[in-house]
C-alpha cells in the first residue's frame, strides 16, 4: 500500500482515534542505535479501547508494527511501512493487584518495574533492573538477565490481536522458552500480572545495585548499542563463537563489534542502519564457517533497506 493510499485510510476511517497519530514520524530517536528512517505513521493510543479501534479499522494491507524501548530494536535505513505503535500514558502505568501480585502495562521499563517493586518491599523481579526494555518486549522474547527471565515471574499476560480482539494467556499458554515465546506474530501485548513475595526492601536493592554492577562490568554501558544482539546457541556462549571467529572489534563503516562484549554491536557515531545490519550478517558468516554453527538473531530487525523498497520480513 502507498503512503497516498495510508493518508487516505487514515484520514477517512481513523476520525475517532484519541491517541497521537503523527505522520512520516522519524524513529531514529526512538531506538538505542540511533538510526534509521521514518514512518508512515506514528500512533500512540490514548488507552486500551483507542488502539482496538485503530486496529479494527485498519486495513489488514497496511502493516502494523510496534515499538518498545528500542533497546533491542534495529530500523531499516528506508524506514517502515505503514503504523508504528508506541504505547506510552495509560500503558505505562502501574499497580498493585492484591498483596503479591503486580499489573503492569506494556510500556512499563523492566527497570521501573524492578524499582515499584523494591518500593512496595516486593521480591522475585530484582533481575529485571539488568534489562534495558520494556514489559511487552520482554513478554514477546521471554528476555532474561542475571538468571531470572520472564517465564519465572508472570501468571497472566494480555493482549490484543489484529482484529482488535482481546486475549487473556496463562505463562503455560505461552510455551516460554529461552528467548522466544509462542503467540501469533499479529499479538500486542497490553499488560501482565507478575507474582512476587514479600522481600525486606534493604536486601532487595542490595540485590539489584549487584546486578546492575554485573551489567556495567561486562557490556558496554554508554554506547550507542542494541544490546545482545544474537541469542546463546544450545550449549554455547554468543560471544565465545563470535570472538573464537576473529570478530572482537571488528568495524565496518562506524559500526563495530565491541571490544569489550562482542554480542553487542555499536554505533560509533556516524554508522547507518545498513552498516549495524551488514556487520551482524558479517559476524554470521564468520561463526558459521569457523564452528558450523548459525546465530539467531536477537534483535529485531525491521523496514525496508531503502526508501523504495516494499517492507522486509
Amino acid at each position: 500500500m502507498t503512503l497516498k493510499k495510508i493518508q487516505h485510510t487514515t484520514s477517512n476511517s481513523w476520525q475517532n482515534v484519541r491517541g497521537k497519530l503523527t505522520p512520516m514520524a522519524a524513529l531514529d530517536k526512538l531506538t538505542w542505535f540511533g538510526v534509521g528512517g521514518a514512518s508512515d505513521w506514528l500512533f500512540e493510543p490514548a488507552d486500551l479501547n483507542d488502539l482496538i479501534s485503530l486496529l479494527q479499522n485498519c486495513p489488514h494491507d497496511i502493516p502494523v508494527n510496534i515499538i518498545g524501548a528500542g533497546s533491542n530494536t534495529l530500523i531499516r535505513d528506508g524506514g517502515v511501512a505503514g503504523i508504528m505503535i508506541k504505547l506510552t500514558g495509560f500503558f505505562q502505568e502501574i499497580h498493585i493487584e492484591h498483596p503479591n501480585k503486580i499489573i503492569a502495562g506494556a510500556g512499563v521499563s523492566d527497570a521501573e518495574l524492578a524499582r515499584f517493586a523494591a518500593k512496595n518491599d516486593l521480591t522475585g523481579l530484582e533481575f529485571l533492573i539488568g534489562i534495558p526494555g520494556t514489559i511487552g518486549g520482554g513478554l514477546k522474547m521471554n528476555a532474561g538477565a542475571n538468571g531470572g527471565e520472564f517465564k519465572q515471574i508472570i501468571t497472566h499476560a494480555f493482549a490484543v490481536d489484529r482484529n482488535g480482539n482481546q486475549h487473556k494467556v496463562s505463562v503455560d499458554d505461552l510455551k516460554m522458552d529461552y528467548r522466544h515465546t509462542q503467540t501469533p506474530d499479529d499479538w500486542i501485548f497490553t499488560h501482565a500480572e507478575f507474582k512476587t513475595l514479600p522481600g525486606e526492601k534493604q536486601i532487595i536493592r542490595q540485590k539489584m545495585k549487584q546486578n546492575l554492577a554485573h551489567r556495567a562490568d561486562a557490556q558496554p554501558i554508554g554506547k550507542r548499542t542494541g544490546g545482545s544482539t544474537f541469542a546463546n546457541p544450545k550449549n554455547h556462549k554468543a560471544w565465545q563463537l563470535i570472538d573464537a571467529a576473529g570478530c572482537r572489534g571488528l568495524k565496518l563503516g562506524d559500526a563495530q563489534i565491541s571490544e569489550k562484549h562482542c554480542n553487542f554491536l555499536i554505533n560509533n557515531g556516524a554508522a547507518t542502519a545498513s552498516d549495524i545490519e551488514n556487520l551482524g550478517l558479517q559476524i554470521c558468516e564468520r561463526v558459521k564457517q569457523n564452528s558450523g554453527i548459525e546465530l539467531r538473531w536477537e534483535i529485531k530487525r525491521i523496514g525496508r533497506t531503502k526508501p523504495s523498497e516494499e517492507p522486509l520480513e
